[in-house]
């Protein structure tokens, strides 16, 4: 499987399926076609194929999916067939609130520590996940094998973090501080603004307005 020919904007997708496919299967409902995935998420059967087609055939002509199926393969896809251990460093609105999302552990996703170099903080606890001082990064990171790490301090000490969490051995980064940041080559990284998914949605706003 070639992964670095397929778009982006397809794992996207994948992933979007997944979650709608995890729906219909606790609903009791086995099997569906790409008419219907498409309608469910927004999008065109054409393109439901061709995302899947990337990866195989998955379906039978004139039948669907079967749902359960389905969405093992794309979790296979996705690499949500085990489990996945993060840290956040930023133990401020935007940590705690990541902490609280049931979204994670439903994926895959356990948040194993939490990081800041305030020390009123440290000591204390968020969600029952303790606040640990940033010089103790690497050491939890190598203890517990964690694999990803997510930046959520302001956008000034980002890069300072993200030094810190490619030297503690941390392999993929989700960064939501609004600054760009250098990471090594192996390192993998996927920044998160919220302004500019905000500012995508007033350029469509206004798109559609002049249309009108």
């Amino acid at each position: 499987m070639k992964t670095l020919k397929i778009p982006e904007a397809t794992i996207i997708r994948l992933s979007v399926y997944s979650r709608y496919l995890t729906q219909l299967d606790k609903k009791g409902v086995s099997s569906i076609s790409s008419g219907e995935i498409a309608e469910g998420v927004g999008g065109s059967p054409a393109q439901v194929r061709k995302d899947l087609a990337y990866f195989g055939e998955f379906g039978t002509r004139g039948v669907g999916y079967n749902v359960k199926d389905l969405n093992q393969h794309i979790v296979r896809i996705l690499g949500l067939n085990r489990n996945w251990k993060v840290i956040i460093v930023g133990a401020g609105n935007l940590g705690s609130a990541l902490t609280q999302y049931k979204g994670f552990k439903e994926r895959g996703f356990e948040i194993t520590g939490i990081f800041d170099n305030d020390l009123n903080k440290v000591g204390l606890a968020v969600n029952g996940i303790p606040i640990s001082p940033i010089n103790k990064l690497k050491e939890i990171v190598q203890d517990n094998k964690v694999d990803i790490g997510i930046i959520a301090v302001p956008a000034p000490y980002a890069q300072d973090v993200a030094d810190a969490m490619a030297e503690s051995g941390i392999k993929a980064i989700l960064n939501f501080a609004p600054v760009v940041i250098s990471v090594p080559p192996d390192l993998e990284l996927r920044n998160v603004d919220l302004a500019v998914n905000l500012e995508i949605l007033t350029f469509n706003l206004e798109l559609h307005k002049d249309k009108n």
